[in-house]
């Protein structure tokens, strides 16, 4: 799969370095080619994204698409909505390793 397929709003993905490394994250926006907005919506809040490089980033396969259709329409995020769709991701994630 490209970087280009792999790097959309909406995409989650987990940090695999820095301070948030093992974190969950979806991109909430895209800088460059080199550099992606995350949020959590606990320690990044959708108002104030991190700012990180994509090679610190591993992507997940899971898309939050009612989540990027909102961000594509300029609707503010609710970082709930994040947080909730995160703990999903994760949960399935771990569920899947057991």
């Amino acid at each position: 799969m490209s970087m280009e397929k792999t790097l959309c709003i909406g995409r989650v993905c987990r940090a695999k370095a820095g301070r948030g490394k093992g974190r969950y994250f979806l991109i909430c926006g895209i800088v460059d080619v080199d550099y992606v907005l995350l949020t959590d919506g606990d320690t990044r809040k959708a108002d104030k994204p991190k700012r990180k490089k994509v090679r610190h980033l591993e992507c997940r396969p899971y898309v939050a698409e009612e989540l990027a259709e909102k961000i594509r329409a300029g609707c503010p995020l609710v970082d709930a909505e994040v947080r909730n769709t995160l703990a999903r991701v994760k949960a399935a994630e771990e569920s899947k390793e057991k």
